[in-house]
């Protein structure tokens, strides 16, 4: 297991340069500044609509508490539990969506992902760090798309802003009262529709169209979310003040003894994989299928990042792969100016 674990460490180090060596090719987003199409507004990192890329954080304004303890309630059927605090809007938590599903796909069988909403946005009445207004924040999700190589179009911000990120969060509250699977497939469903198709999910109209399209009942959902899911959601970030979650996002991953490892920020896959060895060092991947008709079988929806991810198809030919399959017939894809995502077809 101690040379496993050694393999693993040179993984993460071998990533960690080649993240450094792909930013010198990139356009550095710089931490004191941030460019409208009319401004240049100074910033500081404290604003928690402004992730840092160096850090891959989203940090909050709120006073966080000490981070002491977490009570993880564990169930008896899994051995390690991920609590993912995060929040709809965080544009950092969905650039490692490819990281997340490929530990799904290898850990499934020993590991729960718990889901925290961190309430990242309350609303537009305070002017932290120089943002003051939606569209402060528009060229910075663009130049987060670049950076993290996933489909994030900015002009949300300009078009059809939300005023808070409490709504859909309060919907997922409201979503895990039916089912947590359906939960969190209504999460990746209300961030496609944010991040790839400038939907305001604030807006009931949108939130209810994620709900109808992964089962859920809409009915149901606005009861819970007019009633229960309100005091569940202030559950979550009274969690998260108490232990020390400053930003999204945050990965506890905790097994049934107490022991804790922490995940701050965006990090690549070898970081969360490592910090579940750590924690327990018995668990054994699972081997999966990575031809494309298996991959779509299981998430419907998938970016070229992620399916250069999933699949170990190079990033410079997964584009022509899912283009290819495209043209056959076999999915659909949705192009935005800052990427695509394809979806399978259903015969």
């Amino acid at each position: 297991m101690v040379s496993r674990i050694n393999v693993i460490v040179l993984i993460i180090a071998l990533l960690s340069v080649t993240t450094i060596q792909g930013q010198t090719k990139q356009k550095k987003m710089k931490k004191e500044t941030t460019t409208t199409t009319t401004t240049t507004t100074t910033t500081t990192t404290t604003n928690p609509l402004l992730c840092d890329i160096e850090t891959g954080m989203c940090e909050t304004t709120a006073d966080a508490g000490q981070d002491t303890k977490f009570d993880a309630n564990l169930s008896d059927s899994k051995k390690v539990k991920l609590v993912y605090f995060t929040d709809p809007i965080c544009s950092s938590c969905w650039g490692i969506e490819p990281q997340l599903r490929k530990l799904k796909l290898e850990y499934g069988d020993h590991i729960e992902i718990e889901y925290r909403m961190g309430g990242l946005l309350p609303d537009w009445s305070y002017n932290s760090g120089g943002i003051g207004k939606p569209s402060d924040v528009a060229g910075h999700w663009d130049e987060v798309s670049v950076h993290y190589d996933m489909p994030i179009d900015g002009d949300l911000w300009l078009e059809d802003p939300l005023d808070s990120s409490y709504p859909p969060s309060i919907a997922f509250k409201a979503a895990e009262m039916q089912s947590e699977e359906k939960a969190h497939l209504f999460m990746r469903e209300m961030r496609e529709l944010v991040f790839l198709k400038k939907k305001n999910i604030a807006k009931w109209e949108h939130m209810a169209t994620a709900a109808k399209t992964v089962g859920l009942d809409v009915e149901q959902l606005k009861v819970d979310f007019d009633g229960k899911a309100k005091d569940l959601f202030q559950e979550d970030l009274k969690i998260a003040r108490d232990y020390g979650v400053r930003g999204f996002p945050t990965v506890y991953v905790i097994d049934d003894a107490g022991n804790k490892d922490i995940v701050y920020g965006a990090k690549p896959y070898a970081f969360y994989e490592m910090a579940i060895l750590k924690v327990n060092s018995n668990i054994q991947k699972s081997e999966y299928s990575k031809k494309w008709e298996d991959l779509f079988a299981i998430y419907p929806t998938l970016t070229a990042k992620e399916f250069s991810v999933l699949s170990g198809t190079p990033r410079t030919d997964s584009e022509d792969v899912l283009n290819d399959l495209t043209a056959k017939g076999k999915l659909e894809k949705l192009t935005t100016k800052n990427g695509s995502m394809w979806t399978l077809i259903k015969s």
